[in-house]
């Protein structure tokens, strides 16, 4: 994969660049641009931005991978991402992980073999009251929440996610 900006994204760069004291400080949302540039932050994307951003690699290694919202991998047209913290894991997200990976065949950290569904565990979604819930991240930047699940709830989601994903391209590097 050739790593550049396109012309668009250069320009939205060199604006995030200008926001910022440091270039340090403008980390999170130039891997944010990145992964809008090229899909999801590989290892040559990661060297791309810490030389773009002129910081050393581990810096962006450390941020890209402490960060759950950054993608180490292609994933689906739909990202799936299961809330584990402390209050949904006590009312049930791993049994919805579970339920999720028995239903679309796949693992956490796997996509479909047909590129509709990529399944996470994630820390804090920020809604304790409403667990267990997921998030679903849509290959067009569009993200819905989904909470009080249970079985037959996820079933009712994942009906309503495939009738959306029918719309759809497949995301970068699912093609």
């Amino acid at each position: 994969m050739a790593v550049e900006f396109s012309e668009e994204a250069e320009a939205t760069f060199q604006d995030l660049i200008s926001r910022y004291p440091n270039n340090l400080a403008a980390m999170l949302p130039v891997l944010h641009l990145a992964q809008s540039e090229f899909g999801w932050i590989s290892v040559e994307v990661m060297d791309y931005v810490a030389n773009r951003l002129d910081v050393h690699p581990t810096k962006v290694l450390n941020a890209a991978t402490f960060y759950t919202m950054y993608n180490k991998q292609p994933i689906g047209k739909c990202h799936i991402q299961v809330c584990t913290t402390l209050s949904c894991a006590l009312m049930g997200g791993y049994e919805i992980i579970d339920y999720l990976e028995d239903t679309l065949g796949i693992r956490v950290g796997e996509t479909t073999p047909d590129g509709r569904f990529t399944l996470s565990e994630v820390e804090c979604l920020a809604s304790c009251g409403t667990a267990p819930m997921f998030q679903a991240s849509f290959c067009d930047g569009e993200i819905e929440y989904f909470e009080n699940l249970d079985a037959e709830r996820v079933d009712e989601v994942l009906k309503e996610l495939n009738e959306k994903l029918e719309a759809l391209p497949l995301p970068k590097d699912m093609h």
